[in-house]
């Protein structure tokens, strides 16, 4: 044999080169039939059509990339290029991007994260937060430089003046916008305001992205504060306005939505003030008709009426008892007109009976006067105040001896009958 046998290593070699070189920067459409997310960050899959098969590796820079989540049965377009393991003579498709098959990428990463994020319950209206009926302090995050910041502002001026804004600026585009979006929502939860608005101006999707990534829903969802998604215009739908509590289609619309006119306030507060006058006054007429209604009663039953109706009552009895004291005296009067004289002549009769009297009285004073009856020489015997016989004294008795003028202590010295 003339032709000299090549090694292993050289033919594996030389088939590397060939492959590598042709094969570069290539479009190559199939089906994701097997994929494998590395601790590294790195993605294994393979695509294969109805034939035959070939392996991908897309390392972590070009997988951080990635929009969407591969899946097994996608219908993808993998753009890379060939590469050749020599120690095993395998080769691979180095890849740099994928694309969903007939549609974007950013499309099919939308669809998975919002379905992804709805069976996470983060899409239920009943863990949405109301809107607080009056705003006093709001958090605006967007960029500070930006049209829809100005805009925003713009309507709270003609709106509601009284509102205290603060501004959280952040990036609102490119690859490190939405972790800012993200820490700086989680920021204006601590403010104590009473409700988040987070948003941007219009652009295309790939200048929304942030709002569609998952970091920026999960801080949405995990927020106390009331907030409001305000992205793009109308027509534009990010994950961010279905887990945020209110989606506005535009940022001015958010300012619009969730704050109070203050014309209308105004207006309202003016018909208030004259419902409550008209109010008041029907209340105060109200009040004076019962007041003068009880004032009526109070008089009909006070205690000085009731004194004044007996004081009234009492003066017609005495004029009514005078008037009768008057008649009973003019009657008592025609009576009494003789009684004078016969009252005089009954005193004197009675005084000539009492002078009558008298001379008897004098007489039987001197008919019995002891002083007239005691003769001379004669006494009065008492003994132990009693008047005693001098038969009844006996010898050495005590007694008393009395005459008109003299009373005489003596004793029995003798005694002799008669």
């Amino acid at each position: 044999m003339s032709q000299s046998a090549m090694t292993v290593t050289s033919l594996n070699t030389k088939i590397k080169s060939l492959l590598e070189t042709t094969f570069m920067h290539i479009l190559v459409e199939g089906e994701v039939s097997s994929v494998t997310y590395h601790n590294s960050g790195h993605v294994y899959f393979s695509i294969k059509d109805r034939e035959s098969s070939i392996k991908c590796v897309m390392f972590r820079s070009n997988a951080n990339r990635l929009k969407f989540r591969l899946e097994r049965g996608q219908h993808v377009v993998v753009n890379g290029s060939i590469s050749v393991y020599t120690p095993r003579g395998e080769y691979q498709l180095m890849t740099v991007s994928v694309e969903p098959f007939g549609q974007g990428a950013l499309a099919l990463a939308y669809e998975q994260l919002k379905e992804k994020l709805q069976q996470k319950g983060y899409f239920d209206p009943n863990r949405k937060k109301p809107q607080p009926r009056y705003i006093r302090k709001i958090a605006l995050v967007t960029a500070s430089k930006s049209a829809a910041l100005q805009d925003m502002l713009k309507i709270i001026d003609k709106r509601w003046r009284l509102l205290e804004v603060t501004v959280i600026d952040t990036l609102v585009q490119g690859e490190k916008s939405a972790p800012q979006i993200a820490e700086a929502l989680t920021y204006a939860d601590t403010l104590g305001v009473d409700a988040i608005v987070v948003g941007r101006g219009g652009g295309s999707k790939e200048d929304l992205w942030a709002f569609n990534e998952e970091v920026v829903a999960d801080a949405i969802y995990n927020l106390n504060t009331f907030v409001v998604s305000a992205v793009g215009h109308e027509v534009d739908v990010q994950i961010s306005d279905f887990v945020a509590d209110l989606r506005a289609p535009t940022p001015s619309a958010a300012m619009e939505m969730i704050l109070p006119d203050q014309n209308e306030i105004l207006y309202g507060l003016s018909e208030i003030e004259e419902r409550y006058l008209r109010t008041m006054r029907q209340v105060v007429a109200n009040k004076e008709t019962t007041l003068v209604s009880l004032s009526q009663e109070l008089q009909r039953h006070s205690v000085s009426r009731k004194i004044a109706m007996v004081e009234k009552d009492f003066n017609n009895l005495e004029e009514e008892f005078g008037r009768v004291m008057n008649y009973k005296l003019t009657q008592y009067e025609a009576k009494l007109t003789p009684l004078p004289q016969q009252l005089r002549e009954n005193f004197e009769y009675a005084l000539q009976v009492k002078i009558q009297n008298l001379a008897s009285l004098e007489q039987k004073i001197k008919l019995y006067d002891p002083k007239l009856k005691q003769k001379e020489g004669w006494a009065e015997v008492t003994q132990n105040g009693k008047r005693k016989r001098l038969a009844e004294i006996k010898k050495e008795d005590r007694f008393t001896l009395v005459d008109i003028d003299t009373k005489l202590e003596v004793q029995c010295i003798s005694k002799e009958s008669f």
